[in-house]
Order: C-alpha cells, then sequence, then structure tokens
C-alpha cells in the first residue's frame, strides 16, 4: 500500500509511520510543519502529489482546554479540515482512516460503549470530534473513523509539554511526596504502537468500515493506572485519590470505556489488555 500519514511527527502519528514501513508499505509522512490540513489547497496538492491508496489522518486540536478557548480553530482542524480529506478521497478513490475519540460520548452509560451508541459530547473536544466523524462517514461507505482512548506512546505529546500519563507519574514521584491522582474517571489506557498494529490491520481490511473502536481491552481508573505504573516500577509514593473536578472545570465523561465490537465481528481485534500493554511500554522506557 502507499500510505499517506497526517500529524506524522504525534504520539500516534510516528508509531503508524514506523509500524507501517515495517511491513513494507511506502509510507509519505506529513508534520504538523509540513502539512496544515486546514489549507485545504495544500492539502489537494499534497495528496495528489502522491495518489495514495490510504490517508490515516492522526492531526488533531486535541488539547481539552485550548479548545475550550479557542473553540473556531478546533472546528477547523477536528471537523471542517477533516471533512473536505474525506470528500477528497471520495472524489479520488483513497480511503481515508480517521482517527477519532472517546470523548465523543457522556459517560453515563456506566458500561462499555460500543460502535452504534449514541454520541453525546460534553466539550468542544468532544463535540469537533463527533462533527468530524459525521462528515467522514457522509463522504464515502469506503471510510474508516476508528476512535481510541487514553493513548500513551514514546514520542513526546506536544500538547502536554512532551509527557504522557505515564511519563508524568513517574517525573512527579520523584519530585514530590505524595500524588493526587483522579479515581472517578475510567478509561482503557491504549500504547500508540497496539494501535498502529490494529491500523494495519484495518487498512488491511477492506470490509473494516464505517466507525470502529480500537482500545485496550479492561478499564481503570486514572487512579488505579497510576497505582499499577507504581507497583511494576517498584516506585515508592503516597497516592491520594480525588475526583476530576479538582483539577479541571471542564466537563469531562466520567466512564469512557470502549468495546471494540466491531474488531471482534470482523475478526481482526488483536488490543492487548491495558496492564499486559503497560508492562511492555515500561521496559522500553525504563
Amino acid at each position: 500500500m502507499k500510505v499517506v500519514v497526517t500529524g506524522a511527527n504525534g504520539q500516534l502519528g510516528a508509531d503508524v509511520v514506523s509500524y507501517f514501513r515495517a511491513q513494507g508499505n511506502e509510507v509519505i509522512p506529513f508534520t504538523h510543519a509540513d502539512l496544515d490540513i486546514t489549507d485545504t489547497d495544500a492539502v489537494t496538492k499534497a495528496i495528489m502529489s502522491v495518489k495514495p491508496d490510504v490517508v490515516i489522518n492522526t492531526a488533531a486540536y486535541h488539547h481539552v482546554e485550548h479548545c475550550e478557548n479557542n473553540p473556531d480553530i478546533a472546528r477547523a482542524v477536528n471537523a471542517t479540515a477533516v471533512g473536505f480529506l474525506a470528500q477528497l478521497g471520495a472524489k479520488e478513490n483513497f480511503r481515508l482512516i480517521h482517527i477519532s475519540t472517546d470523548y465523543v460520548f457522556d459517560g453515563e452509560k456506566k458500561a462499555p460503549y460500543v460502535e452504534t451508541d449514541a454520541v453525546n459530547p460534553l466539550n468542544v473536544y468532544g463535540q469537533t470530534k463527533a462533527e468530524g466523524e459525521k462528515l467522514v462517514i457522509a463522504a464515502s461507505p469506503n471510510h474508516a473513523v476508528v476512535r481510541i482512548s487514553a493513548i500513551y506512546g514514546t514520542e513526546p505529546c506536544r500538547a502536554k509539554g512532551g509527557m504522557n500519563f505515564i511519563k508524568l507519574m513517574l517525573k512527579l514521584a520523584k519530585e514530590k511526596d505524595q500524588l493526587q491522582v483522579v479515581n472517578n474517571e475510567f478509561v482503557s489506557p491504549t500504547n500508540t504502537l497496539a494501535i498502529a498494529a490494529q491500523l494495519y490491520k484495518i487498512a488491511a481490511t477492506p470490509n473494516a468500515t464505517g466507525i470502529l473502536h480500537s482500545t485496550s481491552e479492561g478499564q481503570c481508573s486514572w487512579y488505579e493506572f497510576a497505582m499499577e505504573i507504581f507497583k511494576l516500577t517498584h516506585t515508592k509514593i503516597d497516592v491520594v485519590p480525588v475526583e476530576a473536578a479538582n483539577f479541571s472545570k471542564i466537563k469531562r465523561p466520567g466512564y469512557s470505556v470502549l468495546e471494540n465490537a466491531r474488531l471482534k465481528e470482523l475478526g481482526i481485534n488483536q488490543m492487548p489488555h491495558w496492564k499486559e500493554s503497560l508492562q511492555d511500554y515500561l521496559k522500553v522506557i525504563t
């Protein structure tokens, strides 16, 4: 396959580029500096010069607080630009695999969300990502929207000052005697390398279209995740469970665990349990 990856220097994008190349594909990476996906002329020129089979869009405006303060930018990146890319794919016959988020849900279900559940985002980030999803699905039945959750990787997360949750916990544990960690938000922490491998299976499966969830198996609160990190790294630190409102007034889903129902129906689910992924990741970074 000839594959274009947007946001290629992000946590997920970097692993997608590496993994797809390792499988023998021709990969053309576009970083945020290379290509502004809100510039329709630049996007058209870049894509048409390559003529890809698949475009994997990992580019997003995903800092939740920044999205609240800059809704027009969030909508331009997460919705309008995505819609244009999806329409271009339908016109030029390439398949778009667009990355979305668990934040399209409100968390009221209190059970793992499947792809057919109705969305009801609580903040601007989730709202604009949900808008982008609709535009992708409307543009072509061959496109795919892949929802992910609570990701971490070896590449720095620019929106979080180069940190992911794991690295932040280990850093703070060296600096403080006590940490406060949210215990009323439940997620499925997911390694970007596992997502990249799953995206390859999706790209190689013609009928893996529409909305697909692609997260680690199992679930935990951020507090439980932190405790597992400290247990596996033999880190001694006093950890206090607190509510999310202690850190931010912006509404987030209290429960945004995703069930990989479609991947299992298609027989291509290969996402590991979150504890297994964490163990593998810690072997790399510690």
